[in-house]
């Protein structure tokens, strides 16, 4: 006998809406459809109206947890174009506050994550922790969520030698935390292990990116793979794990968060003097294209330009794209009971995400809509 539970599109499980139609029979998950399209907001149609200057500050509004990621790889791609040398002392602050935001973006997972395990403590205990970043991230860029320090040709502010020490500081706080949140993993492992597995192969044959990919034993990581903004110049480790289930996800992610502390030091230490942006000469006609290593994983950016102020075309790929044709992989087989915990595992990000879907009330059917097809649709209102 199969039975069929809905999940959303609003739900305290998510916070973002999304549907979920799992087939259940004898308490476990034989199959899931998944149906997105509840937060669109036309981010990739709306940069052709703005420009290339306005576009910086739209494209780090795509997601609050990885704005930077989704500003740099934005900056990098549009800088290739015009031809731009970013200075150095930039791109090392580019990556400074890059690796802080994807520190108080796998913190705020980990909360996420133990909220989910109904640990509540530990939840608390790491959001307030948390915190403290946060207001240094605010000093840095004089903002919280979307930092806006990025700009074509550099960054838009510099740093002091107390922000740096503050920053180095801080540090050490965050390797206690992350030896904590460690040690509720493991205590939290018998639990953990075995869930939502998905093996190296099936994790190639997807073509899942980030944590989720290393933790099923694919060393890959954009930042080593295809260096940009300072990473060439640091050293650090790339974290990965055999198993592909929840609890080795949680775990690259805690042992990615050391390696961010150690990469802050080496950018600290060797943070070199000169101009933080270049000037950007008349707009160029060409396409060129930018990947960075967001928190979730490869984040890809294209854009063209035809030689005006606005460009003609720009395309994102962010991660979650791609690790969602895992989800129904990893669900086979579950306990319905564990779809909370197996989901939050990938860190998932729709708003980011999502895509037109159109569906006919007559029939029911449901299709995807082409952005060409959304310019069709506009020229004829």
């Amino acid at each position: 006998m199969f039975d069929v539970v809905k999940v959303g599109p609003y739900h305290p499980l998510l916070l973002e809406p999304e549907l979920y139609e799992i087939t259940v029979r004898d308490g476990k998950i034989t199959d899931v459809e998944i149906r997105q399209g509840y937060t669109h907001r036309g981010i990739e149609r709306l940069m052709e109206s703005k420009s290339f200057v306005q576009n910086v500050f739209l494209a780090e509004r795509v997601c609050g947890l990885c704005s930077q990621a989704h500003s740099t790889a934005y900056c990098q791609a549009v800088e290739k174009i015009f031809g731009a040398e970013v200075p150095a002392r930039a791109r090392n602050i580019r990556s400074l506050v890059f690796e802080m935001d994807r520190l108080h973006s796998h913190y705020m997972w980990f909360g996420l994550f133990f909220h989910t395990l109904h640990n509540e403590g530990q939840f608390i205990k790491i959001i307030n922790a948390r915190e403290s970043l946060m207001d240094l991230i605010e000093s840095i860029c004089g903002n919280r969520v979307h930092f806006s320090i990025n700009s074509i040709g550099g960054v838009r502010r510099d740093v002091t030698k107390r922000m740096l020490a503050a920053v180095k500081s801080l540090m050490g706080d965050l390797e206690t935390l992350t030896d904590d949140i460690s040690r509720e993993l493991r205590n939290a492992a018998p639990t953990l292990s075995g869930l939502g597995p998905l093996p190296r192969g099936k994790a190639r044959a997807y073509g899942v990116v980030g944590p989720v990919l290393r933790a099923s034993g694919v060393e890959s990581d954009i930042r080593k793979d295809d260096p940009y903004a300072a990473y060439g110049e640091v050293d650090f480790e790339i974290p990965t794990e055999e198993e592909g289930d929840v609890f080795s996800r949680a775990l690259v992610r805690a042992r990615e968060t050391l390696e961010s502390v150690k990469i802050i030091r080496q950018l600290i230490e060797r943070m070199p003097k000169g101009e933080i942006s270049v000037d950007i000469r008349e707009p160029l006609v060409g396409e060129d294209f930018s990947r960075v290593e967001a928190p979730r994983g490869e984040l890809i950016y294209y854009v063209r330009s035809n030689g005006t102020n606005y460009p003609e075309r720009v395309k994102l790929r962010p991660p979650t794209y791609m690790n969602d044709r895992a989800v129904v992989e990893m669900l086979r087989e579950q306990k319905l009971a564990d779809f909370p915990v197996i989901l939050e595992s990938l860190d998932r990000c729709i708003s980011c995400t999502n895509r037109v879907t159109v569906v006919d009330e007559r029939t029911g059917r449901s299709r995807r809509v082409t952005l060409d097809e959304l310019r069709g649709v506009v020229a004829a209102t």
